[in-house]
């Protein structure tokens, strides 16, 4: 199974944990990362994502990111729009994307504690959904 990981640069002392464990997570269940990408924020994924998901050799695309609370709802906004876009492309595509993106509504020290389950379980979910897919085309 070869995958794209889609990662956001804003939060990066997070973000870039989260890659590091998403990409161990891979390796472990044998999962060949094709590409890794760098968005300026998880609003900024759709974009990559789709361009991933026309791609032959890639069979689902991983998108890793932390949306922290301000002191406005902007980060609820940017949630919203980036998943309803991600399951939209994820549709059109029919390939498994996965949300790995955590918040929104969270604090700093949340997003630290988030980092390892949400990376693994991001990867985890593309790999079945891939499986399931595969046993029905």
């Amino acid at each position: 199974m070869n995958i794209a990981i889609v990662t956001a640069e804003f939060n990066d002392e997070i973000t870039s944990r989260m890659l590091q464990i998403a990409q161990e997570k891979a390796k472990s269940l044998k999962i060949t990362v094709k590409y890794s990408c760098m968005v300026p924020g998880a609003y900024d994924m759709p974009i990559l994502v789709d361009a991933l998901l026309a791609k032959k050799d890639v069979d689902g695309v991983v998108t890793l990111g932390a949306i922290i609370k301000g002191q406005t709802k902007h980060d609820e906004v940017i949630a919203n729009s980036t998943a309803k876009s991600l399951t939209e492309l994820s549709l059109k595509h029919k390939k498994p994307v996965s949300l790995g993106i955590s918040g929104p509504g969270m604090q700093e020290r949340h997003a630290y504690a988030r980092i390892r389950p949400v990376a693994e379980r991001a990867v985890e979910a593309v790999a079945k959904l891939a499986k399931e897919l595969e046993k029905i085309q």
